[in-house]
């Protein structure tokens, strides 16, 4: 293998390495599947290899990995034309953060899927709204409205679960 051949190799992996858990944990936030999560991971880096985009930064190169994430979610929710759905068990064996409760899991999981989105990237990927709504082509108003919108529903469903924060 040429020394080119090795650095490229090298690059790919380390891109990989860095942004496999935000892309996995976004995907199977969307897709609610290990196997559509898988396949969305899956698609974004061969979306990432074959394009091989120049970054002006790391913020831009990280958001660059989130649309594309969110735009795979969205291209096989339109081929599939399904809506599948998990147990908590499933989903708790994925998802590393162990401290998460089956009380929030079950509540985030009653929220559709443009709110479930919205608290992932503002509270597990740390987005602000302004930076979430440049990803999602929205205006920052709308981006705060929905989020505030998803924070009262996501309460909603903890009160009626009886789940004490």
């Amino acid at each position: 293998m040429s020394s080119q051949a090795l650095k490229k190799k090298d690059c790919v992996e380390s891109i990989v390495q860095k942004y496999s858990d935000t892309v996995y944990k976004l995907a199977f936030a969307r897709m609610r599947t290990k196997e559509d999560a898988d396949d969305v991971f899956q698609e974004v880096f061969l979306s990432y290899i074959k394009n091989a985009p120049e970054f002006e930064n790391d913020e831009h190169e990280k958001a660059w990995f989130v649309r594309v994430t969110l735009n795979c979610c969205k291209d096989i929710w339109r081929t599939r034309e399904r809506q599948d759905s998990i147990s908590l068990d499933e989903c708790e064996n994925i998802c590393s953060d162990k401290t998460v409760s089956v009380s929030l899991e079950s509540a985030l999981s009653q929220l559709d899927e443009s709110d479930r989105t919205l608290i992932h990237l503002y509270y597990y990927e740390g987005y602000s709204c302004r930076e979430i709504a440049k990803m999602l082509e929205k205006s920052g108003a709308a981006v705060r409205m929905q989020l505030s919108r998803a924070r009262k529903a996501l309460k909603n469903y903890i009160e009626e679960d009886g789940f004490d924060a």
